[in-house]
């Protein structure tokens, strides 16, 4: 049988032995890595290749680039995806696959040319850069504008009767040219992108641009916000896609101008909403500056809702 003074002995011998170590904490979690985002551009006339990262909206896309060659951002009208050409289907809108190859058209020759308003519409489709340029993206076949063959898809308009509308939006360029009278010659000021010699006939294939660049159709494109940071998201759904290409089809009809991603911010706020007059309300909470008709919501509304009907 164990003694009181055997006891007391074991205690202060326990007492003596150190304490066992804590166990390692676990290590805090690793922050997730954002990806470096690089991608390559060149000047649409010609140029060697750059590499650019780090911007998240248009204008700072156009500085980056106007940095990498040299440039001043202000000379850049417009940007082209995977193409060096000037085709308004590839035109650089809020998204960019992370594989595109960016092509920036420059400034080339200034023109001006005398126009006299003899119907209600010139046949002009008005876009903008998103950087302070507006342009032509489409002209009506058998309209005014079309009949004068100095005026060329891609052509910036600088100024209406020598009132500089640099800073403009589309649709304020496209209201003004509506509001112009008719019967009254008026001047425009275009400055026409710049071309290379081998871009005003074929080019050809010996060329050392990467032509019409075969790309990889990854699943994720960088959006450009004109608020916040950009963001790396899915490509946009069948739906999406349509919903977008009907709404930009009405801002055309509507308002004279194309603007692929002003029409998907518009199908993008409609699935926050359950009617047309929630859908309105959310529409002048975030688009308020283009003071839409009611009759032009009611029939977007209607353009998204037949989209959805017809991708299931």
């Amino acid at each position: 049988m164990e003694t009181t003074a055997a006891r007391e002995a074991r205690g202060a011998e326990a007492q003596r032995l150190p304490a066992p170590p804590p166990s390692p904490a676990e290590p805090p979690a690793a922050p997730r890595a954002r990806p470096r985002l690089v991608f390559r551009t060149q000047l649409a006339h010609g140029s060697p290749t750059g590499k650019i990262e780090g911007f998240t909206n248009v204008r700072e896309l156009y500085a980056k680039i106007a940095e990498a060659f040299g440039i001043a951002p202000t000379e850049i009208l417009f940007c082209t995806l995977n193409s060096h050409k000037v085709d308004m289907q590839k035109l650089l809108g809020g998204q960019i696959g992370l594989e595109d190859f960016i092509f920036a058209h420059v400034r080339g020759e200034t023109k001006e040319v005398e126009v006299t308003k003899t119907e209600d519409a010139l046949g002009l489709t008005i876009t903008d850069n998103g950087a302070g340029y507006a342009f032509i993206k489409r002209i009506k076949e058998g309209s005014i504008i079309n009949r004068i063959e100095a005026v060329c898809v891609g052509d910036s308009i600088e100024a209406i009767n020598d009132h500089s509308i640099v800073g403009c939006r589309h649709y304020e360029v496209a209201k003004m040219l509506r509001e112009l009278p008719k019967s009254q010659p008026f001047t425009l000021r275009l400055v026409q992108p710049k071309r290379a010699f081998d871009m005003i006939g074929q080019r050809s294939r010996s060329s050392k641009y990467p032509m019409e660049a075969k790309v990889s159709s990854g699943r994720e494109t960088l959006r450009l916000r004109s608020g916040g940071a950009a963001t790396v998201e899915e490509v946009p759904s069948e739906f999406e896609e349509e919903a977008s290409r009907r709404v930009d089809d009405l801002l055309e009809s509507y308002m004279g101008i194309r603007d692929p991603e002003l029409a998907s911010t518009m199908v993008e706020t409609s699935k926050k909403t359950v009617s047309v007059q929630e859908f309105a309300r959310h529409l002048d909470s975030v688009l308020g500056e283009f003071a839409f008709p009611d009759e032009f919501v009611v029939e977007v509304w209607a353009a998204i809702g037949e989209a959805r009907e017809a991708c299931g």
